[in-house]
């Protein structure tokens, strides 16, 4: 499993991109997660799936509110990883007003879930293997800060623990 100190695991995540007015689409996109995360610091959370309810009322939003703190505490992006595709995910920011502000990124394949060791199997509630809760701090492509849900809880990756983190 992923820890502290590790880099993050190789893989490449879609992203799903509007164009303004047209409602057209561009993508899905590529992005290679050591690329991206080069050079940056990048708070990163993760989630069982798209539009579910602690997902939805929870966690995404409190990133979006709290993106200027976040971007004033010397972050440089915000992402939220998710086994879903691009499409699911692309329709997902547009339902959260993510914006500019949280990068809405898809493991369809579950291979960065894997890949971190943090997975949920969930085929017996008909959603397959999925991605645990948790969330991090990354900076150039190493775990700063890594916090992993319980079964069932969200106590520990939630937006404002993080930005503690990132303060402290």
């Amino acid at each position: 499993m992923l820890k502290v100190g590790d880099m993050l695991p190789s893989a490449t995540l879609m992203e799903f991109h509007e164009v303004e007015g047209g409602g057209c689409s561009i993508g899905p996109n590529p992005v290679d997660v050591l690329a991206a995360s080069a050079g940056k610091t990048i708070a990163l959370f993760a989630l069982p799936g798209a539009f579910t309810p602690t997902c939805s009322a929870k966690h995404v939003p409190g990133y979006v509110e709290n993106h200027a703190a976040f971007k004033a505490a010397g972050v440089d992006e915000i992402w939220c990883v998710s086994v879903n595709d691009a499409f699911v995910m692309g329709a997902w920011a547009r339902d959260q007003k993510t914006g500019d502000k949280v990068r809405m990124l898809a493991d369809g394949s579950a291979d960065f879930a894997k890949g971190t060791g943090l997975t949920l199997d969930l085929t017996a509630k008909g959603m397959g293997l999925r991605s645990n809760r948790y969330s991090m701090l990354v900076k150039n492509g190493k775990v700063v800060s890594l916090n992993v849900e319980g079964p069932g809880k969200f106590e520990v990756s939630d937006a404002a623990t993080l930005l503690a983190q990132v303060k402290a």
